[in-house]
């Protein structure tokens, strides 16, 4: 497997079935079958609380009791410039994101991310509990807003709005829960302040929950939302990011981690949800599964507190898109992994910078499909040695084509004595058969993590790019674009030599541009793009090549006087 070609083919063959793989995978929504939910071990400061699934009790699975339980609740409606919630003093239970419309259509409605809908509810929760059962706690609908307003919304000129909740215990025992919302931001700030006015210590621990039934996805390449990574993740600062997709929530095991300085999230395509603790408050994280729903929850700290003394815990929740330049202001410890671009820290941190390159040419453009043609040319600029030194490779056994033919020929069906009189030729004509392996190793990890910015990037979600490219993270209506990179490729198999290749090969050969032509297809146009683009590049840069190096075939008769 000396052969320039052979490497192509198996170079192609790699990306198409690695693709496909990812695409046909299986990640259908877990079975809606209860399932017994996860506990652990004796509380905060020494392990860790019973998982709850709602504001009242943790531990367990009230969801009629919590249904009941948030009918009676206040109910609050908050609006800024970018969202719109339902919440009450313990659960936000609808959140839409008003800057990001559910298709492109006119009047269509904004994505709702938290929702009540009994298809598949998503609530973020958050309330108090206690080991000791008769030491008072919040109950899910405990929490009393604040004066008589029932809906805020953010003015003009405000950059900041308060809900304030209260819940008064009967031992003289208050929590004074503050929601904040401020100006283009997605992160809901959430104070609760435990004042003990009583004449009896009081003990506590506070949880914050992410609960949701998973939308069951339609599992189609011709479907964006289904390629991304649906499930809950995690960070702490010893064992970094960590991910657990829906179908394999409680698969590898439980989740018992003590952790200070980190966060918990939720994750679908372009959008996420995520509790972030105060930082230097420690927290168990768990995961639970129950009816059907998907839990992780942060429990902790533990408080107590003498009479006459208070104690407060912040912490922030996200309810929006993955943009990373909002999540950066965020200032989070590896936040901004929430963007997947791969659970693989290199892939990831590759994602980053070829983001970080594409919105810098977006800067200069203003269109993110002029910013991937921007991004490729940058990109072959900055591999042009490399290419440059693959294409004239080609170019030299190109014009050695006859030669190799005709060793093909007098050797017959002896491969080893063919081999080997085929690497005498190369040597003597200082041709390395190798030298357009080395790009093509270089640029698929390049490939695989702009296929998952592209994904990835809400930036792009239903950015156009001219004419019938309206959404770059949708495949193209019209399979324009997949069918001139089938050309490309056809093309470029012209000007690739193929030396010593087989009728197998050959044969396989010829159908790779149908093969990705029909891969392509359903892929992300603005994914598509870049390769039409890359592949247009390449085969311009390889005809001159060929032109200046490879020309003029060396004929036959010029070939070394072998014999069998």
């Amino acid at each position: 497997m000396n052969q320039t070609r052979v490497f192509l083919i198996f170079a192609w063959l790699m990306v198409a079935v690695l693709l496909w793989m990812e695409w046909g995978r299986d990640k259908a929504a877990p079975a809606t079958a209860p399932v017994a939910a996860q506990t652990q071990g004796p509380v905060p400061a020494a392990g860790a609380v019973p998982g709850a699934t709602v504001p009242h009790a943790p531990g367990s699975a009230p969801a009629q009791a919590t249904a009941q339980a948030a009918a009676g609740a206040p109910r609050v409606t908050v609006t800024t410039d970018v969202l719109r919630l339902v919440l009450d003093g313990g659960t936000v239970l609808d959140a839409e994101l008003l800057q990001f419309p559910q298709t492109k259509d006119d009047g269509s409605p904004p994505v709702r991310l938290l929702t009540e809908e009994a298809t598949h509810p998503y609530r973020a929760v958050s309330g108090w509990t206690s080991q000791d059962k008769s030491m008072p706690v919040p109950e899910a609908n405990g929490f009393t807003l604040v004066g008589d307003a029932r809906t805020f919304e953010l003015a003009k000129g405000q950059n900041e709005l308060q809900i304030p909740f209260v819940w008064n215990g009967p031992n003289g025992v208050s929590i004074r829960r503050t929601y904040t919302v401020s100006r283009n931001e997605y992160a809901v700030k959430i104070k609760d302040e435990v004042i003990n006015a009583g004449t009896t210590p009081w003990n506590g621990y506070v949880y914050r929950t992410l609960d949701r039934t998973p939308t069951i996805l339609s599992r189609s390449m011709t479907n964006p939302d289904s390629f991304s990574f649906n499930g809950a993740t995690w960070f702490d600062a010893e064992k970094k990011y960590q991910r657990r997709a829906f179908k394999d929530y409680l698969e590898d095991g439980p989740l018992n981690q003590q952790v200070t300085g980190g966060w918990i999230a939720m994750l679908q395509h372009h959008f996420f949800t995520a509790w972030i603790p105060q930082a230097d408050q420690a927290a168990n994280y768990a995961l639970s599964q129950h009816d059907g729903r998907d839990q992780i929850q942060a429990t902790g700290p533990a408080f107590t507190v003498a009479p006459g003394q208070q104690v407060s815990s912040e912490a922030r929740l996200w309810v929006g898109p993955k943009l990373v330049n909002q999540i950066a202001k965020e200032d989070v410890p590896g936040l901004d992994r929430v963007v997947d671009y791969s659970r693989f820290s290199l892939m990831a941190i590759i994602g980053q910078g070829l983001f970080w390159v594409l919105n810098q040419v977006h800067k200069v453009v203003n269109n993110w499909g002029w910013a991937i043609v921007g991004l490729v040319i940058l990109l072959k600029l900055v591999l042009y040695p490399l290419s440059a030194a693959q294409y004239k490779s080609g170019a030299k056994m190109r014009r050695f084509q006859p030669r190799i033919a005709q060793l093909k020929e007098r050797y017959g069906d002896d491969r080893q004595k063919f081999q080997t009189a085929m690497m005498e030729l190369y040597k003597k004509e200082k041709i390395n058969p190798m030298g357009g392996c080395l790009p093509i190793l270089i640029q698929m990890p390049i490939f695989f993590a702009l296929y998952w910015v592209l994904v990835e990037s809400v930036e792009l979600r239903q950015a156009p790019w001219f004419g019938w490219i309206q959404d770059l993270t949708a495949r193209d209506p019209y399979f324009i674009l997949p069918v001139i990179n089938v050309a490309v490729m056809w093309a470029t198999q012209k000007l690739t030599p193929a030396p010593g290749m087989d009728p197998m090969q050959a044969k396989m050969m010829q159908m790779m541009p149908l093969i990705f032509g029909v891969m392509m297809a359903f892929m992300p146009s603005g994914l598509v793009l870049y390769w039409v683009v890359n592949g247009g590049l390449g085969l311009l840069q390889q005809w001159w090549m060929t032109k200046r190096h490879g020309s003029d075939p060396v004929p036959a008769t010029a070939a070394p006087a072998n014999k069998k």
